[in-house]
């Protein structure tokens, strides 16, 4: 499954001195100031904000769930893994967004709203670009003898996701004044299963609904050669949901202007230049730097299970219509998790969840892997037996319980140490770090697979030993009679570097983890003087 992690900004409020018998306990070995105390949850006032927060990272999940529905589609059309891997690129933006985002924080139009200023025409573009690819996406598509128009597609659908996450920023910020310091963590919940719940719509339901031999065995009396549901209607219709949708939220929803109060952040007015040196002092801080290298190198450890392992199943005869499938099952476990889990990361050692999670994911990336191997033996007369899709589908539920665990708690403790005096920036620089921690080890893995694969063309009655490596090499094999038989499968090859790394990484992450959580919560503030010892601390950890 494709890590994608959609961010929620923590609210962090100025104080007023209270008698102590009125604050909470200091945390375990931390000391905690006044200002840090955690408040119980009241969700009275906020209950619609939740809501409201939900549905706006559901409608994110939409155009994120339709990307990765067209590689699938594209696939039926003809077209090449080249081509596919050149659609990949739309999926970028949610890495890329801290390019913009200090954009997105500082220039708004103050009487519409500093957050509105930024949701509102994004959705509206959103919408509209959905109306508009209802028109024409049959074509780009081909199918029918003509060519699928990828860069065309690529193009589009990079700007769709461009636009979701520039709305993604905006929420974010917009949670520093929506909810209560208190009920950050329900805001936290709302970003997991809203951005699930809509990429379950948009990829799953549709991928069901689109698929002729789905609804004919299910929903259907009698056979027909298409789905209930097309692509250009599902996005005519969520296009005209985005349209309408933003326009209630547009008239009706107000922003609550920032006030010093115990209950809501107060932010200082920055300008772009300002919020980029902002960002810059937030990259310089130890801490961050810590983290960052964290997050871009433990999911080295998964990679080739995450990447590669559906590919190899695919080559090894497995429907790519019953892959997708297999999801549904699933997607009420996907959102149930973040729910059960967040109940184990609101304290304030939320990352022992994530390194607990850490063994558990590596143990089934190489059932994984076994998996695979094993998958040819169940082939036969061209179909798969009933057992050996329940077995996938229990080893791959198994394997989100530990994903979602990694990202819950990951994301409270984002949440958690944020500092919202930059907006939506420092959560923005943390989940980039987070998504590209996930992007290139998994662009690395698809690429050495072919280089660490050694495999020879054998044509039957001669003595010829050609290199079976590329495309081309496979194609001019298959003309001559040959068949390419693959001596060492690079794909097992990188599933026991990523073992044995993820073993060295473990014993060396867990301990940095856990001298980050004991750093005081002043530690990660950027507009703030820190403490004298959070860098004796920190020296302390890098020993």
């Amino acid at each position: 499954m494709k890590d994608t992690s959609i961010d929620i900004m923590e609210i962090r409020r100025r104080q007023e001195k209270t008698p102590d018998k009125d604050r909470s306990a200091p945390e375990d070995g931390v000391d905690v100031s006044p200002e840090e105390k955690i408040e119980a949850s009241d969700l009275r006032g906020d209950k619609l904000n939740i809501a409201i927060l939900f549905f706006l990272y559901l409608l994110q999940g939409i155009p994120i769930g339709l990307t990765s529905a067209i590689p699938m589609l594209l696939q039926n059309r003809g077209a090449t893994y080249k081509q596919q891997a050149e659609f990949s690129f739309a999926y970028w933006p949610f890495s890329l967004k801290l390019l913009w985002a200090p954009i997105v924080d500082s220039l708004y139009w103050n009487a519409f709203g500093r957050r509105k200023s930024w949701l509102i025409p994004t959705q509206y573009l959103i919408g509209l670009f959905m109306l508009i690819l209802s028109q024409h996406v049959t074509q780009w598509l081909g199918g029918g003898g003509a060519p699928p128009h990828v860069q065309v597609l690529t193009v589009i659908f990079f700007a769709l996701n461009f636009l979701a996450a520039t709305q993604d920023i905006a929420v974010d910020g917009w949670a520093l004044t929506m909810l209560k310091r208190c009920n950050v963590g329900h805001a936290s919940t709302c970003n997991s299963v809203g951005q699930t719940a809509g990429y379950f719509l948009g990829y799953v339901v549709f991928m069901a609904l689109e698929s002729a031999e789905f609804c004919n065995t299910y929903l259907r009396r009698e056979a027909s050669d298409e789905g209930i549901v097309t692509l250009p209607g599902f996005l005519w219709f969520w296009g005209i949901v985005f349209l309408v949708t933003t326009t209630l939220v547009a008239i009706f929803k107000r922003e609550n202007a920032p006030v010093a109060s115990s209950r809501y952040t107060k932010q200082p007015e920055l300008n772009i230049r300002q919020s980029y040196t902002l960002l810059l002092d937030i990259l310089r801080m130890r801490p961050i730097q810590i983290l960052g290298a964290i997050l871009l190198t433990v999911k080295i450890s998964f990679a080739a299970s995450d990447a590669v392992s559906s590919l190899k199943l695919i080559d090894a005869g497995v429907p790519k219509d019953k892959l997708a499938l297999l999801v549904v099952p699933l997607v009420p476990l996907q959102i149930i998790l973040p729910l059960v889990i967040s109940k184990y990361t609101t304290g304030p050692r939320p990352m022992d969840v994530y390194v607990k999670a850490i063994p558990y994911r590596l143990a089934l990336g190489v059932v994984a892997s076994a998996v695979v191997w094993i998958t040819p033996a169940f082939l036969s007369n061209g179909q798969f037996p009933v057992y050996y899709y329940v077995m996938l589908i229990i080893n791959y539920g198994l394997y989100q319980i530990t994903l979602y665990s990694m990202f819950v708690a990951v994301m409270a403790f984002f949440a958690r140490i944020s500092d919202p005096a930059v907006g939506g920036t420092y959560m923005t620089l943390l989940n980039t770090v987070s998504n590209l921690g996930g992007n290139w080890p998994s662009t690395v893995m698809l690429w050495l697979v072919d280089v660490l694969t050694w495999g020879r063309c054998n044509i039957p009655d001669t003595q010829s030993d050609n290199i079976c490596a590329s495309q081309e090499q496979k194609d001019a094999c298959a003309a001559a009679g040959g068949v390419c038989q693959i001596d060492i499968d690079g794909y097992y090859i990188e599933c026991g570097i990523c073992l044995i790394y993820g073993l060295i990484w473990y014993r060396w992450g867990r301990s940095k983890v856990a001298q980050l959580q004991q750093l005081p919560l002043k530690s990660w503030k950027v507009v703030m003087e820190r403490s004298r010892d959070t860098e004796s601390l920190l020296r302390s950890a890098s020993h």
